[in-house]
């Protein structure tokens, strides 16, 4: 049914690019891929870096993971084939964001590097920055504000990532953030050093 839809669909150009829309806004546009265990810090990080670059006047918007599965996602479950779909729908969301001059910042376990890799093929190279929050289980698990981790140990969350469903570490991210020992204004100063380093923004 998809293929034959997409026989019949014919791209429009656009009349404004994101070139213009990254003049207008003074920075690039980018993904920055927060990935990680439940509990790793995943989205206390994604805000606290949307909060320090809003107050810089960067245009950027949040894609949280529960937030998402509650709209866009509320169809899919956690089985594998339903976590890439997932991803596979947060790409293309993101890439079209982009496309609107915004820095996208996601934060998903995405635990399959397949699936990360089919989002940073999605756009060009060095505007897809995967961040690894790098906490060990047992930390995450001590941190289990939400009761998941209790939950997925005593059966009640099938495929729950960590316990009944692997997590495969990034091979070569971007950005490697030690969450349990670094604080989270010295993790937003090592992103913002790298986007200033990578010219996406340009500001000290």
């Amino acid at each position: 049914m998809n293929k034959i839809t997409n026989q019949h669909t014919v791209w429009h150009e656009p009349s404004v690019y994101r070139r213009d829309r990254e003049v207008m806004n003074g920075h690039k546009s980018a993904i920055i891929w927060f990935t990680g265990l439940s509990g790793s810090g995943k989205s206390t990080m994604a805000h606290a870096l949307e909060n320090y670059l809003h107050k810089k006047n960067v245009r950027t918007f949040v894609l949280d993971g529960d937030n998402v599965r509650r709209g866009l996602s509320k169809d899919l479950g956690f089985s594998d084939d339903d976590r890439t779909e997932n991803i596979r729908r947060i790409g293309e969301i993101s890439k079209l964001m982009m496309e609107a001059g915004v820095i996208v910042i996601t934060a998903f376990i995405s635990p399959f590097i397949k699936d990360r890799k089919i989002v940073r093929e999605l756009v060009s190279e060095g505007e897809f920055i995967e961040v690894y929050c790098n906490a060990a289980l047992d930390v995450c698990e001590s941190r289990d504000v939400k009761g998941l981790y209790k939950k997925a140990r005593a059966g009640e969350i099938p495929d729950f990532t960590g316990i009944s469903s692997p997590y495969e570490h990034p091979d070569n991210p971007e950005i490697v953030l030690d969450t349990v020992n670094q604080s989270l204004e010295k993790s937003v100063d090592i992103i913002n050093a790298y986007l200033n380093e990578r010219q996406i923004i340009n500001y000290s």
